[in-house]
């Protein structure tokens, strides 16, 4: 079985020291994405770890991203936890960076970072048990395909996913592909019916008028990064030389995007996983899916509709415990 690596991003939104770094490069005119829900903490990051000791413990390693700060309860002695500093693989013609693109398209750079790797944002836990197969299978990431319309609106990456999709475009034909074999994929009932017919309709229009993305876990090959870089590297060398999220920039969705026209990933149950956007209406299931273990995988997506975020907090941190009470290795 080839090894698998898990590695995520986190930041520590109320560390001064941090807070003082990004601040110095704040100006009346900054143009990039500096709102609250980008870097405020949920407090929730030691059930990530307690997740996946408990429910994924044949992974390789983990490699903990971070601008330099660690929470006070990590075990940095853990064996499988590999902590990175931003410094420790981002070119420093980047840093600082405040950029989550930045951080998420230089993850290839990692040393001993494993060809097969699942990357996490700190909002996607594990809560039921997970093997190898539910993220690659015979060297192949799992992923869903479907064609899809890209949504624009403020604070959404809709710009992102434009620009990623304008390099698929530029490198990719659709028609070849959709009358290749690998046009099976792109049509088969584990993505989803509602996937399925949103691509035939789709499907009409000549180039790719977006590709579908969930907001859970994605499987990369790292291979993948490094021949987008040598394919792109000016076009992301723009974006990371911005250090803050802006509306010209790609982001990591380029990479899965990549592997899905390629063919390389391999169609996977769309009932694998659920993201929820912290918004009134679904705020209820979503605590007693993380309490049940409902899912395998779980987002608990930040949103500028979260009402009362103190409260709402401390409730996720509640669900958490009911499904994961025990420490971890992870944890002092």
């Amino acid at each position: 079985m080839d090894k698998i690596d898990f590695v995520m991003i986190w930041v520590d939104g109320a560390d001064p020291e941090w807070v003082k770094e990004k601040n110095s490069y704040l100006s009346p005119g900054e143009r990039g994405d500096n709102s609250e829900i980008r870097y405020r903490s949920w407090d929730n990051l030691q059930y990530w770890f307690r997740g996946i000791e408990k429910f994924a413990p044949w992974v390789n390693r983990i490699h903990f991203v971070t601008w330099g700060h660690l929470p006070p309860w990590l075990n940095k002695n853990s064996p499988k936890l590999n902590i990175v500093n931003h410094k420790d693989y981002i070119p420093a013609k980047y840093l600082p960076t405040f950029n989550a693109n930045t951080i998420e398209l230089n993850l290839h750079r990692i040393e001993g970072l494993s060809e097969h790797f699942v990357y996490f944002n700190d909002d996607m836990f594990i809560t039921a048990p997970v093997t190898p197969e539910d993220f690659f299978r015979n060297g192949s990431p799992m992923d869903t395909y479907g064609l899809d319309c890209i949504y624009f609106a403020k604070k959404s990456a809709g710009f992102f996913n434009g620009n990623d999709i304008e390099l698929i475009n530029t490198h990719f034909n659709k028609n070849e592909i959709f009358r290749s074999k690998a046009k099976r994929k792109w049509f088969s009932l584990k993505n989803g019916m509602t996937r399925v017919v949103k691509t035939r309709l789709l499907n009409l229009w000549p180039w790719f008028p977006g590709i579908y993305y969930n907001h859970l876990p994605t499987n990369f090959l790292k291979s993948t990064f490094e021949k987008v870089w040598e394919l792109e590297g000016e076009t992301l060398d723009q974006t990371c030389t911005d250090k803050f999220r802006t509306k010209s920039n790609c982001n990591q969705w380029l990479m899965k995007f990549w592997q899905l026209c390629e063919g390389a990933a391999l169609p996977r149950n769309k009932s694998i996983g659920r993201c929820f956007h912290i918004k009134d209406n679904i705020y209820d299931e979503m605590l007693a899916s993380i309490e049940t273990g409902r899912y395998k995988l779980i987002c608990v997506n930040d949103t500028v509709g979260t009402r009362d975020f103190e409260l709402q907090k401390q409730q996720v941190i509640n669900a958490f415990e009911k499904l994961l009470p025990e420490k971890s290795g992870f944890e002092l």
